[in-house]
């Protein structure tokens, strides 16, 4: 199909449409309304489900009574709105029904601003509602990426019955680039075997988060687990660029990691060794290819919209083999290409003062080989 124009929350809410979303239910909040907006359109006119809920507390229990009956369901919505979903959130969770939600991040704390943000991060990846329960959680870089990570978030949701996030920035849903839409999914005729209303005989099916014997709600706890622990291997996604000879490796995902590729680029142009690893899936996380990295490169820099969210799983897949270094923008900043390059100079110029793990090893065979660190 040809590309066309699209701004990243139409293009993905038309994908949402394309990869069979049944019902929709949201609430207005910028800077992701032209999803609601699309949806309010695209759902009437194919005979489907869209409303308009009074609160975003309303919008998810109405996604988790959908979702309890193998419709393929979804919300949208941005920072505060996605904190009063919690609750629900949770409740899905322990269910073990699937849904897939759109957050297109804002600037905060609190009310904020509608200004890009990646404060979403700690909220999604390691928060999201109350329990031990694992989700899913999608970055995209670009428009072309949020069409093929929604259309995939619905595939990963109903596979593992869970929660699937696509977690993108303000400028992801506000940008317009050329990018091509997927061909219109048929809706299956039959739902699944553990909804509600799936028996022919209209024999009842309970699904429930109740469990009020510990050791039924540690038996839901252990499946949860069981099931991440497939995922985890199964399902890592992320992009690197010039690390097979890299001394320093930028981390960093949606726009952050697209502006760093900038840099990046620009760093390789002055024959600084410097490489990329951009984290598709933030959960589950790339812990083991920065692992990987950490045993040849010399420093890592996180680069992120926030106050350094990502920055702790980065520093636990190292495990203290390199120095890891952040640079940050906060409360809707979004960061200059020339400001990370900047970064990058300077790791580039001057050693880490206390070099240790591999890193270390590496700077004092070097040294003793009277080689420059950054020599090309």
């Amino acid at each position: 199909m040809p590309k066309e124009l699209m701004k990243g929350n139409v293009a993905m809410a038309e994908a949402a449409v394309r990869a069979g979303v049944e019902a929709y239910f949201g609430y207005p909040i910028t800077p992701q309304t032209e999803l609601l907006e699309h949806m309010s359109k695209r759902m009437p006119e194919l005979g489907r489900v869209f409303l308009q809920a009074e609160s975003e507390v309303a919008a998810i229990n109405m996604v988790y009574g959908a979702a309890c009956t193998g419709t393929r369901v979804m919300t949208t919505s941005s920072s505060p709105g996605v904190s009063l979903m919690m609750e629900g959130l949770s409740y899905i969770a322990a269910t073990e029904v699937p849904f897939v939600m759109i957050d297109v991040m804002r600037g905060g704390p609190g009310l904020g601003n509608i200004a890009p943000s990646q404060g979403d991060y700690m909220q999604m990846v390691h928060g999201g509602g109350h329990g031990d329960f694992p989700r899913i959680v999608l970055a995209p870089a670009s428009v072309q990426e949020a069409i093929d990570l929604t259309v995939l978030s619905f595939e990963l949701a109903e596979k593992y019955r869970m929660p699937v996030f696509v977690l993108a920035d303000g400028s992801i849903g506000q940008m317009m680039e050329p990018a091509e839409l997927p061909p219109m999914q048929t809706i299956p005729a039959e739902r699944p075997e553990w909804a509600t209303d799936a028996q022919p005989d209209r024999s009842r099916r309970k699904l429930t988060s109740l469990y009020l014997e510990a050791p039924d709600m540690e038996a839901v706890n252990i499946r949860l687990q069981q099931r991440w622990e497939t995922i985890e291997k199964e399902e890592v996604r992320w992009r690197e660029f010039g690390t097979e000879d890299a001394d320093i490796v930028v981390v960093g995902f949606g726009t952050a990691g697209r502006v760093a590729y900038s840099a990046i680029r620009a760093a390789r142009e002055q024959g600084i060794r410097v490489g990329m690893l951009r984290p598709i899936t933030l959960s589950p996380f790339p812990y083991a290819r920065i692992q990987e990295l950490a045993d040849t490169v010399d420093n890592f820099l996180v680069v992120e919209m926030n106050a350094g969210q990502m920055l702790n799983d980065v520093r636990l897949a190292v495990d203290g083999q390199a120095p890891v270094d952040f640079y940050g923008r906060m409360g809707g900043v979004v960061p200059f290409p020339d400001e990370i390059l900047a970064e990058i100079t300077r790791l580039h110029e001057a050693p880490p003062t206390f070099p240790y793990g591999k890193a270390k090893e590496r700077w004092l065979a070097r040294l003793a080989g009277q080689v420059s660190p950054s020599v090309n």
